[in-house]
């Protein structure tokens, strides 16, 4: 995961700082030298690290930090304000045509994902009430058309084509009135790419973008090449006059220095990043986020975003009641499990969580295997048996067992957990609904979570 070394040297040199009652000049001497080789460990521009570490130290090393009660939160504070700044402040929202269509060209090198991350655009403008129109305009790479209509196709968006074309330009010409005559508000242009920055590249860009007048040029970079990413956006800016940029695979194993380098190198802003290779994995950039994630402070308003999109409000409304009634079953159960698993790995959700050590969480597969092995169990239940009509005895355990892969002790343990949880709900059956609806469902309402 992105800024995982960086997040964890961090949060060792503040923990430092904070078990000094006291902070002397010495001390954030120390603690900025720290940062610094961090974040050039991270793969951050050096000119971004020298006036990053500068402006820290000016600000921490005043009267109203070494004196203050709290000298190490402070610092801190000051830190995050600054990492914040570097990546730009504040969400930098997409553009949007005040006279429809929207046209937005995806620019960027060949490999950086441009293709999938077209798709993971239109699929976002999609739920946000759009009606996004795909164009397929790399017509060299061998499939990249076919690619752009599969995963378009995925997520239910219409693509623009022209067979055997080779007409770039003109491709993006005739996409642009399709999208006026059926009214499409929003048209995404998937361009071609290149291993390299060279001539004929930009000028076919070029040409592309005076032909359609693009509302927005994103420029799509692959966050594992590192400090090359911000080379890249450099020419790109150069050349294009880019609006903003999309980092791919910040959910990979990359140390993070372009996203925090980009926004500082290029003036211009991160707007979107891509997280994991789902159709939906693309997030709204926020570097207030961001920062809180590589400070150890977690994220909690994208983990209640994420929540509000997975869980479904009918479903825990009819949970509400059920608890309330006290007729909680194991196919309810399951439903929870499976609303949850809507909202990424266990180990993602867990990161977003103040105070949570991320690389304490690498060995999280344990409890993953063990959540499916609940679902395994459960489902190896028959109708009658999961919502409580038919008594689980011995042989019924001993069949469930092997018909879910699982161990008898296993069994034994769920069913044991279960009734201790009808017991639980039984004595807080009160107000327990209310907040069950509240906090969107099973898992986020029991006190605790059930054990995993």
């Amino acid at each position: 995961m992105a800024f995982e070394s960086l997040a964890d040297k961090l949060q060792n040199t503040f923990k430092k700082l904070r078990g000094k009652g006291k902070v002397s000049e010495k001390d954030l001497k120390d603690a900025m030298r720290e940062v610094k080789l961090a974040l050039l460990e991270a793969d951050v521009n050096f000119k971004v690290v020298k006036d990053f570490v500068s402006q820290v130290s000016q600000r921490a090393s005043g009267a109203e930090v070494m004196e203050s009660l709290t000298p190490a939160q402070q610092v801190i504070k000051i830190v995050n304000e600054e990492l914040v700044a570097l990546m730009g402040g504040t969400e930098a929202k997409l553009n949007i045509s005040p006279k429809p269509p929207t046209v937005i060209m995806m620019a960027g090198l060949q490999g950086a994902g441009k293709t999938t991350t077209a798709a993971k655009l239109g699929g976002l403008l999609k739920k946000q009430g759009k009606r996004p129109l795909l164009c397929a305009c790399d017509v060299y790479r061998p499939a990249a058309v076919k690619q752009l209509q599969v995963v378009g196709g995925k997520l239910e968006l219409p693509v623009f084509s022209v067979e055997g074309s080779c007409d770039a330009v003109g491709i993006a010409k005739s996409a642009l009135e399709h999208a006026v005559k059926h009214a499409n508000d929003v048209l995404i242009i998937d361009t071609a790419g290149r291993l390299h920055i060279d001539e004929v590249l930009m000028e076919e860009l070029k040409e592309i973008s005076r032909a359609v007048n693009p509302t927005e040029i994103l420029l799509v970079v692959d966050a594992m090449t590192g400090q090359d990413a911000v080379n890249v956006a450099e020419s790109f800016n150069r050349e294009l006059e880019i609006g903003g940029v999309v980092l791919t695979k910040l959910d990979g194993d990359t140390r993070g220095g372009a996203a925090l380098s980009v926004r500082a190198v290029t003036q211009k802003p991160i707007k979107f990043c891509g997280m994991g290779e789902k159709l939906t994995d693309l997030e709204v950039f926020h570097p207030d986020r961001m920062a809180s994630r590589i400070l150890g402070m977690g994220d909690m308003l994208s983990l209640i975003e994420k929540a509000e999109q997975a869980l479904d409000m009918k479903k825990a409304e009819e949970l509400e009641k059920k608890l309330r009634s006290q007729t909680f079953t194991f196919g309810d159960f399951l439903d929870q499990m499976d609303q949850m698993k809507n909202m990424g790995s266990l180990g993602d959700i867990l990161k977003m969580l103040p105070g949570v050590n991320a690389g304490a969480l690498k060995n999280l597969d344990v409890d993953e295997k063990r959540m499916a092995h609940i679902e395994a169990i459960i489902q190896a239940m028959t109708p009658r048996e999961r919502d409580l009509l038919d008594k689980l005895t011995v042989s019924r355990k001993e069949r469930i067992a092997k018909g879910s892969g699982t161990s008898m002790q296993e069994v034994n343990t769920l069913v044991k957990q279960f009734e201790q949880m009808q017991k639980m709900m039984k004595q807080l059956s009160g107000g327990f609904g209310k907040k069950m609806k509240r906090r969107g469902g099973f898992f986020g309402g029991m006190p605790g979570g059930f054990p995993m």
